[in-house]
Order: C-alpha cells, then structure tokens, then sequence
C-alpha cells in the first residue's frame, strides 16, 4: 500500500467488513486472511480503491490459523497514568487500578491503537462525564464508552462499520456491568444529540462526517478526535473550527495526535 497512512488502517477496517477475518502488519502493507470459500478477489479489490493509492496483492493458501492465537498475540495490555488497565482474558489481573476493565478481542488492530486509545483515554479522565449523554463512534471493542459509563456517564451509544465490532462492543460491555447501545454504521445512521463525542478513527473519515459529529454535539458539549499525525492537525482544527468548534487542546504520543474541541 503507497502511501501506506492513513490507508492501511482504513483498508484493513474495510476488509474485515466483507469476510476478512485477520489481519498482520507488515513494513509495505498488510497481511489479510480469510477462508477459501468466503474469498472473492473482485470484492477484496473493491475495498481498496482510493485516488492517488497504489494497491499490489499477491494471494497466497495457507494452512488454518489459530485466529484466538493470532489475537492474543495483538493485543497487549493497556496501562493509563496508573489509573486504568485493560485486558484480556488472557493476561493476568493487577490490583491498584480505579478502573480495570476485561476486554474479550475479537479482531486484530490498526497501527497506533494504543497510541491513539492512550490519548482518548486521558482526555476522559480529565472530562467529567457523569451524567453525560456519550456516543463512541468507530466503537471497535468497545473500551472508550466502556470507561465513559465507568466514570458514571448516564448513557452510552457504539457506532461502527464492522459487525464484528458491534457484538464485541455490546458482548465486552456486559462483561464489565456496562449498559451500552450500538448500531451497524457510519455517519448516516448517527440521530440524537451527545454531550461528548468520542471518535477515533483516521483523518480521512474524520474529515467525512466531522459536520455530522458537530450537528449531534449538544452547546457546551466535547469532541475528542484521535487517529492522525502531528502534520494532520491543522487540517482538523481548521476544519472542526469552520463548524463553530473551538480548540481546547492536542495530545502527543509518539507520531499520534488526538485533539479536543468543544461547543
């Protein structure tokens, strides 16, 4: 993949929504797997068509994987400022935390996903959100709205593109006494308004629908965007500010960027 960010991650998430069921990073790309039955080459290319973007494919069969093992071996814990841990069923508990949580992963992730959901998860534990009205858009597992109605937020609403990220969302909220909503989508299925809006995603859908984000965003309410680069900053921030947005402020993490903006 040329240029290989955004599109990697955005390829990948596509993918996974026609039958893809695992993924690997590579230094060029990606690996994607999926069964034999299921693969269509026509519909794999479908997915990876963007102006300005080289895509090459090489197609290779291989034995079955072990799809629990490839995920335990993508997903590691995430530790946040000594305040909250997240983990798998099969990484082992710590004590010490104010909000532990139990995520059950069900899909591999994009580069820099605990770099972005470091940073989104700072911003909320410096966000009151009790009381709130809080949508997780690009919900994936789930984890962000997850804290959120740890920290007391009155409701909970998933959006994502991937079926897969619905159930794993709504399966990994129960597991930690979450009451939570999600609906299968984008931008188009978003209604209601929010007092904070949570969206880490990548730049280019960003972009999309930040209008659909700023039109669901109640007077007074937060945007916490993740999921782009230092360079890509401006070209947010100018365009959440042509909304009526203004900036409250960036975090930094590695090459990762993740801002706020509020109503």
């Amino acid at each position: 993949v040329s240029p290989l960010e955004p599109f990697r991650d955005l390829f990948i998430a596509q993918l996974g929504a026609v039958g893809f069921e695992s993924f690997s990073e590579t230094e060029e790309g990606f690996a994607a797997y999926i069964l034999k039955e299921d693969y269509s080459a026509s519909a794999a290319m479908e997915q990876m068509q963007w102006d300005g973007v080289t895509v090459s494919v090489k197609e290779q069969e291989i034995e079955q994987v072990n799809w629990n093992a490839e995920w335990e071996r993508n997903f590691n814990p995430i530790e946040v400022d000594g305040r909250v841990y997240i983990r798998a069923p099969f990484h082992a508990e710590r004590a010490g935390f104010e909000y532990a949580m139990l995520i059950e992963p069900k899909m591999s992730f994009g580069t820099g996903h605990h770099q972005t959901t470091h940073m989104m998860i700072q911003w909320l534990l410096e966000t009151p959100s009790n009381h709130a009205d809080v949508l997780d858009m690009g919900c994936g597992t789930g984890i962000l709205g997850i804290l959120a109605g740890m920290r007391g937020a009155k409701s909970v609403h998933g959006i994502d593109v991937d079926t897969w990220c619905i159930e794993n969302t709504l399966e990994n909220a129960q597991r930690n006494g979450v009451a939570m909503t999600a609906d299968l989508g984008g931008s188009e299925v978003l209604s209601g308004t929010y007092d904070l809006i949570l969206a880490n995603i990548n730049l280019n859908v960003l972009l999309a629908d930040i209008a659909h984000y700023e039109k669901a965003l109640r007077k007074g309410g937060s945007i916490f965007f993740s999921g782009f680069y230092e360079d890509n900053v401006p070209t947010l921030r100018a365009a959440a500010e042509a909304l009526g947005l203004t900036f409250e402020g960036v975090k930094a993490r590695e090459q990762w960027r993740s801002i706020k903006m509020v109503k």
